[in-house]
């Protein structure tokens, strides 16, 4: 989760947090959730956070259009959202019962 987070924040992905999901849901254990304006960014975040972390997701999805991309590697679910979505959905108000932490540079 750590490392997903620097992969984020090295391409200046925008507030890097995780949720710990583990008492909440059987889905995942964690959500990391971070955005970016544009799309090439949301591309060039996704893109590393693939490239710098040891294992191979277990699904991908939303990377075509670049608004919301869904990286799944099962115990962690990567949320790369374009800002006005991410203010949208509000992933972090649903989960809102979940210890949550925050990533800076």
């Amino acid at each position: 989760m750590e490392q997903i987070a620097e992969q984020a924040l090295e391409k200046k992905a925008e507030g890097v947090i995780s949720l710990d999901l583990i008492e909440l849901t059987s889905l995942t254990d964690y959500f990391v959730i971070c955005s970016a304006n544009t799309e090439p960014q949301i591309k060039a975040i996704c893109d590393n956070i693939r490239k710098g972390t040891i294992y191979k997701p277990w699904h991908i999805e939303g990377y075509e259009k670049l608004h919301w991309v869904l990286i799944d590697y099962i115990d962690v679910v990567v949320h790369v959202f374009r800002t006005t979505e991410r203010e949208y959905y509000n992933l972090e108000k649903l989960w809102a019962d979940a210890p949550r932490m925050e990533f800076t540079d």
